[in-house]
């Protein structure tokens, strides 16, 4: 797996002038060299966007919709092959890697559908006032324009996937930058493509530093950005380009509630495995990772007791080995950045119940008690195996505690109660609550985002396509309704 990768330039491959390595975070071992565009060729991929915007618009409907069925069924042929790819580009264990081609897969099949379905057009008799007598209102959407789908390394192929697949579901040119530390997952995506009948021009993967980033957010020939990364990065780009339509799905400190109704053991055994699990499926590298436990103090200790052990039994190791269940982080600076902020707050008073310790780019699950309100843990996101554990004096305050972060995109509330589950519904800050799980369930056809410093707007394939166009009305006049 150590191939030379050449980028996608409207739809053929090319290469440039420089290129970089991509390691495995596990070993170091090289997994591929990729190809670096130059301006010219940036600019170019630009300009060939550009100039098939109309014809990609108006490609009919079942030619969009058999590329992005064509797409998923590639994608399920080449499972095996790509997740492998995943794990030793990102590090990410094999049976989540395989989850993710799944995933990717199911996203261009929804993609395909909504196709299918996308612009029906809505008709409105405008005769309901005297003057809007023999009127009728056709409402369609159309594209805004030429995307620019900026993608992370933590889901290499399904964030990619989340970009692509509704642009072309509704006929919108993309130019996809993926992460530096994950291309080559888009590039094969690209090969893929390059199998269907899309108009050339209509999608470039190209695989610029990240410090080449600006000049394609302020370009003003690519009106729709679609950005997934860190709230930092992501505020930056909306506050520079104020008046472009800007998707940003940033970061998060997702926290699972357990409430006292929650009690029996098969109840608390549940919500430990589920915690445990998702604190720490992607090495934490998850937005909606579980970061904070809040338990209501009647089950805090049997839950916390539970935790400790499903943690403990976690396997680690190579992400290679279908047995491991937490990998490394994706690089060994990440890995560092995390020890950093556990031993602050272990300096500052938290109690370390178990993990703690760092070996390379690797971070052992570590779960954290007591800690401290200022520290980073607390406050950030920690895109870490790292859980932080706090107790609560009845919902009041455990649903204070969740609304106590600047961030909100998701939140998980173990709980029987209905009432309680809709209660979370009407007063959490989150852009979604799951209830009786931990709250990194994501499913393809629901709304995905948050409020606050978690981002704006919501991916998801039918409320991307949403994003990516806006609505057009035509009266017809004269008609006798």
């Amino acid at each position: 797996m150590t191939s030379t990768y050449a980028f996608w330039l409207a739809g053929r491959q090319e290469s440039g002038t420089e290129s970089f390595e991509v390691h495995n975070p596990w070993d170091n071992s090289l997994v591929g060299t990729v190809s670096v565009p130059t301006e010219a060729q940036v600019e170019e991929a630009v300009a060939a966007a550009v100039a098939v915007q109309d014809e990609f618009a108006a490609t009919p409907a079942y030619v969009r919709a058999a590329a992005l069925d064509h797409v998923s069924r590639r994608l399920t042929e080449r499972g095996e092959e790509l997740a492998r790819l995943i794990t030793a580009e990102n590090g990410k264990p094999i049976k989540w890697a395989r989850g993710e081609i799944g995933r990717a897969a199911s996203v261009f099949r929804w993609a395909a559908e909504e196709a299918r379905r996308f612009n029906s057009g809505e008709g409105q008799r405008l005769d309901t006032d005297a003057g809007g007598t023999g009127r009728l209102a056709i409402t369609r959407r159309f594209p805004r324009g030429v995307v620019l789908g900026i993608a992370p390394f933590n889901f290499p192929m399904n964030l990619v996937a989340h970009k692509v697949a509704p642009a072309i579901a509704v006929g919108a040119p993309i130019i996809l930058k993926p992460a530096p530390a994950t291309p080559i997952s888009a590039l094969i995506l690209g090969e893929i493509l390059a199998e269907t009948d899309l108009p050339a021009g209509s999608w470039s993967v190209l695989p610029v530093s990240n410090d080449r980033m600006p000049a394609l957010v302020q370009d003003k020939r690519l009106p729709v950005i679609s950005f997934t990364g860190s709230d930092k990065v992501g505020y930056q780009i909306i506050d520079s380009v104020p008046r472009k339509h800007v998707t940003l799905e940033l970061g998060g400190n997702a926290a699972a509630v357990v409430l006292d109704d929650w009690s029996s053991e098969a109840d608390l055994d549940w919500a430990a495995s589920r915690i445990a699990t998702f604190a720490n499926y992607q090495g934490g590298q998850s937005c909606i990772s579980v970061q904070r436990v809040v338990a209501d103090t009647s089950v805090y200790e049997r839950l916390v007791e539970k935790v400790v052990a499903q943690v403990g039994a976690q396997v680690t190791g190579d992400p290679a080995d279908d047995a491991v269940d937490v990998g490394p982080l994706v690089n060994e600076d990440a890995a560092k950045r995390v020890e950093s902020w556990v031993d602050e707050a272990v300096a500052a008073g938290a109690q370390l119940l178990a993990g703690g310790k760092r070996d390379g780019a690797a971070y052992a699950p570590t779960i954290l008690g007591d800690v401290p309100a200022h520290v980073r843990v607390a406050t950030e996101e920690v895109f870490g195996p790292v859980l932080t554990l706090h107790r609560a004096e009845g919902t009041d305050a455990a649903f204070a505690q969740v609304n106590d972060s600047k961030y909100g995109l998701q939140v998980g509330v173990f709980t029987h109660d209905i009432q309680t589950a809709f209660r979370a519904h009407r007063e959490l800050e989150v852009g979604g609550v799951i209830v009786g799980d931990a709250p990194s369930y994501r499913a393809d056809q629901m709304p995905y985002g948050g409020v606050k410093d978690s981002g704006v707007g919501r991916e998801g394939v039918a409320y991307a396509m949403g994003d990516y166009t806006y609505e057009r009305v035509m009266v017809l006049t004269g008609l006798a309704l």
